[in-house]
């Protein structure tokens, strides 16, 4: 028995010194990594660190063109590495940043595609100019944005 156990606890060694200590997350926090999980078009994991785009509101999963914009957030970054500059604010279980595809903004480049609008309230407009045509009329801006 105590055999099996230290052999679970070798085992589990790597995962647990991957795990992130979240609890001293502040302003200006970076956080590299691959990207783990796309849960939709506004939220990823890096390092199974939950990060919502901060200035961004994409479709969510039940709603018109929810799917669609994950599928393209999942096409961009799952697997790859980021880097995120998170602002200290957590929204739910999420933190808040930025997050930069070697120079490319991932938020903008959703906003872009036609699948998510810019957010004003927490963007300060941003990604405004970055709306595609048309993609206001296709998507409701939550009026926590506003």
């Amino acid at each position: 028995m105590r055999v099996l156990l230290c052999a679970f606890l070798i085992a589990s060694l790597p995962a647990l010194a991957a795990a992130p200590d979240t609890s001293t997350i502040n302003s200006g926090m970076m956080i590299t990594g691959t990207v783990t999980h796309v849960r939709d078009g506004d939220t990823i994991e890096v390092k199974s660190i939950p990060i919502r785009l901060n200035g961004i509101s994409a479709p969510e999963m039940n709603e018109p063109l929810g799917v669609k914009s994950k599928t393209f957030m999942v096409d961009l970054v799952l697997g790859k590495h980021v880097r995120c500059e998170l602002n200290g604010e957590k929204t739910y279980d999420r933190w808040v940043g930025v997050c930069f595809l070697e120079s490319v903004d991932i938020g903008r480049a959703v906003v872009r595609a036609g699948l998510a609008l810019d957010c004003p309230r927490y963007s300060r407009s941003r990604y405004a100019g970055d709306e595609a045509e048309g993609a206001a009329a296709r998507m409701r801006l939550p009026g926590y944005c506003r």
